[in-house]
């Protein structure tokens, strides 16, 4: 009895498993799928767009070194504004406490790379992708942009603004192979999945605001 008990509840947990990762498949797959052919790894073909958007990253690890997510990210910038593939950077990143200000931050390191302040514009209620995206169109009236940051990352950004109306590509930062990519690629399809429950809760970003005309 206890035998047969074991081998039914094992099977109804590999069910289970085999559902959550059928759902992480279906879900990794529309989202590529929808951002296919709007994502861009040279100056040569990337299209222009008066705006691009970098997303948002702490700057060091949570052990103190430097963040090479954050540090490609400031580097794909200054290519696109120095090759004039944009004409304004709208940073994006979280704000929540003084004592973090990813927007600041990224700021202060392009003009350090020598990016006119006044072609930056920063939205500090960029807690998440959504909010990021949204706001882009809502808060700071874009209708197309350039999202900044590493393929994986702009993919999910893309699928997400496309479906709130806003018409983005995405310029690759470098990725980190291997090993040191690792726990970001998991973590990444867990994300995705994420993006269909906020859509289908109808999620909305934590702060609107006042509109900003980039210009």
């Amino acid at each position: 009895m206890g035998k047969v008990f074991t081998m039914g509840f094992l099977k109804k947990v590999g069910l289970l498993i085999a559902c959550v990762l059928l759902l992480i498949f279906i879900c990794n797959l529309i989202i590529e799928s929808g951002a296919k052919g709007k994502t861009f790894s040279s100056l040569n073909t990337v299209p222009k767009n008066r705006v691009g958007l970098v997303l948002g990253t702490a700057k060091k690890l949570v052990g103190g070194q430097p963040n090479p997510y954050y540090s490609n990210r400031i580097k794909a910038t200054v290519e696109l504004f120095n090759s004039h593939k944009i004409d304004f950077v709208l940073v994006s990143g979280d704000n929540e406490t003084i004592y973090y200000n990813e927007p600041n931050t990224i700021k202060k390191d392009l003009i350090e790379q020598g990016i006119p302040k006044e072609r930056i514009y920063l939205d500090y209620a960029g807690f998440r992708t959504l909010d990021s995206m949204v706001r882009a169109n809502v808060v700071f009236g874009l209708d197309s942009v350039t999202v900044i940051s590493q393929k994986f990352h702009n993919e999910r950004a893309i699928y997400i603004a496309n479906q709130k109306g806003l018409h983005a590509i995405g310029y690759n930062a470098q990725g980190i192979p291997g090993k040191g990519g690792f726990k970001v690629q998991i973590r990444e399809y867990f994300a995705r999945v994420k993006v269909f429950i906020d859509l289908l809760l109808k999620t909305e970003p934590k702060f609107y605001g006042n509109t900003i005309e980039i210009k």
